[in-house]
């Protein structure tokens, strides 16, 4: 680092899931990189945005990456070696720490940190990683068709430094980088004349993208009185009705919900230590991160629950505005959504008893890591994502209109597979649910490559998907296993002095490439002889 100059084989701008992932890959195939990430914690979704990983029904046993399984099993050993578990916990071959109904593997923020941190140090100890936490892109410089360097701020110091690569890969949770180094790219939905997609609207709205959230985690402390004084904004939430099409059932602060699936009304419960794992509509053990009855008697009071539920979904704005001021409003205005919901269920929300509110209800600013107890940073459902080569459409995963397949679209060109529903949350225009079943589908190259640049890939929620079917290629293990093979690609292309896309277009390099990947442990097809049933997200909760 001469001055504040920096140089590497790798730029990997953004440390959440995919930019730790693409770094991983880049350094076992012994390149040198530098990694920065915005807030103090790499690791993303699974760390600073407080949500455990949302996966499929065989993860436990394949449709993931061999990397993505070994930092699972990490996080598993990581409780098993620090934590007081049960006997009979500690011998589960698939604990659950938090036993959350959500994900086979509920656990904290701070150990998935504890577990990426020693994924990433060996190389940070010999000097080929370095790692610049609380750093944004904020300019970068091209030639032609090529980025040449990316320039970030410390958000702490507000000091500038300059990363040179022969590639960059764009990491960050909005596509940051993508608009910055001007790489053409889309935002919101496409109209159903542009993709061809049935549940595309006839018009285009590129503002028009889903929800984010401002997550937290509490627990509940019985006798204690944890109310403070009332959010800013209460006032304004307490009388909020979201303005969505269908209409929603009731006030936004209340247990009123829709079914994603059906669009009917549904009412959520919340009983704080009474809730069984198979209460899929209890929300208490929806996303438990720590479940105190896996750990010895007396080890802790409470259980500890991460809220990532419907009500902070956050409608009045979006932080891909292109106005400053209006994202500022948006992530601030999602803060004291929050902070709003947090004071609603201590004071008034309904209790099963007749009551009204848990004032026990403990915000864990130590769980999240900040000061607040809010959690570092939002949780972002939908990027920038670049105009690509290939763009993954509704055709190519959609159940209903592959009736006679169990697989979605078979891309010869694939880098990696994933399975999940296509999930959109409410938008910021209006729209309210959708959810449509998909295939277990391929990760095609060709969506990892822009039309036009040479040497930027994405490697998170920004590859070529539309609006829809970002809804089932934005969660984490598939988030890895983008970032994965993005980091893998750029590594290849340094060794054998090609360009990514040549390696889409020539058999043999294309061959040569899928084969390391496949070396790494990254699965490029799913079985034929798929049981659908064990595909559903919650195939492993224990229903009554």
């Amino acid at each position: 680092m001469p001055g504040n100059r920096l140089v590497a084989d790798i730029a990997v701008i953004g440390g959440g899931v995919g930019g730790c992932a693409a770094a991983l890959a880049a350094l076992e195939a012994g390149r040198t990189v530098v990694l920065t990430e915005a807030t103090a914690w790499i690791g993303g979704q699974l760390t600073a945005q407080l949500v455990p990983p949302d996966e499929h029904g065989w993860i436990e046993r394949f449709g993931r990456t061999a990397a993505y399984q070994r930092f699972r099993e990490g996080v598993r050993a990581h409780y098993r070696a620090h934590y007081p578990l049960t006997a009979a916990a500690r011998a589960h071959p698939r604990l659950n720490p938090g036993n959350g109904w959500v994900s086979p593997l509920c656990h904290e923020p701070r150990v998935a940190l504890a577990v990426l941190e020693s994924l990433l140090a060996p190389h940070r100890r010999s000097g080929r990683l370095r790692v610049l936490t609380g750093h944004v892109p904020a300019g970068a410089a091209t030639a032609g068709d090529l980025v040449t360097e990316v320039t970030v701020t410390d958000l702490r110091t507000g000091a500038a430094a300059a990363i040179a690569a022969p590639y960059f890969l764009d990491a960050t949770e909005l596509g940051d980088l993508l608009e910055l180094a001007g790489v053409e790219h889309v935002t919101g939905q496409e109209s159903r004349a542009q993709t061809g997609e049935p549940s595309a609207p006839a018009a285009a709205r590129p503002d028009n993208v889903q929800a984010f959230s401002w997550c937290f985690a509490f627990d509940h402390l019985d006798g204690e009185n944890h109310v403070g004084p009332e959010p800013r904004d209460y006032a304004f939430w307490r009388r909020y009705h979201a303005p969505l099409n269908p209409p929603w059932p009731a006030p936004w602060l209340s247990w009123a919900g829709m079914n994603p699936r059906t669009l009917q009304p549904v009412r959520y419960r919340f009983a704080p230590h009474a809730e069984r794992p198979a209460d899929m509509a209890g929300l208490w053990s929806y996303r438990r991160i720590l479940d105190r009855d896996l750990f010895e008697p007396g080890a802790f009071p409470s259980d500890i629950v991460a809220v990532n539920w419907p009500v902070i979904d956050y409608l009045p704005g979006s932080l891909l505005d292109p106005s400053p001021a209006r994202r500022r409003e948006a992530a601030a205005g999602a803060r004291q959504l929050s902070l709003s919901v947090l004071h609603w269920l201590r004071t008034e929300a309904p209790r099963p008893d007749g009551g009204a509110g848990w004032p026990g209800l403990r915000l864990r600013a130590d769980v999240a890591g900040s000061a607040d107890g809010l959690a570092l940073a939002p949780y972002i459902r939908e990027a920038r994502r670049i105009r690509a080569e290939f763009t993954v459409r509704e055709q190519d995963l959609s159940a209903a209109l592959r009736p006679h397949d169990r697989l979605a679209e078979r891309y010869p060109d694939s880098v990696g597979v994933g399975s999940y529903r296509i999930d959109l949350h409410p938008t910021t225009g209006g729209d309210n649910y959708l959810d449509v079943a998909s295939l277990p589908f391929r990760i095609p190259l060709g969506a990892l490559l822009p039309v036009r640049v040479e040497n930027l890939l994405p490697a998170a929620k920004n590859l070529g998907t539309t609006h829809i079917t970002n809804g089932c290629l934005r969660l984490h293990p598939v988030e890895w296993n983008i970032g994965e093979s993005a980091g893998a690609l750029a590594a290849f292309c340094l060794e054998g002095g090609c360009r990514p896309r040549t390696v889409r277009g020539d058999p043999d390099q294309l061959r040569r490439f899928q084969a390391a990947l496949e070396r790494r442990g990254v699965e490029l097809a799913w079985p034929e002889d798929l049981d659908p049933a064990e595909g559903d997200p919650h195939a492993h909760v224990r229903r009554p």
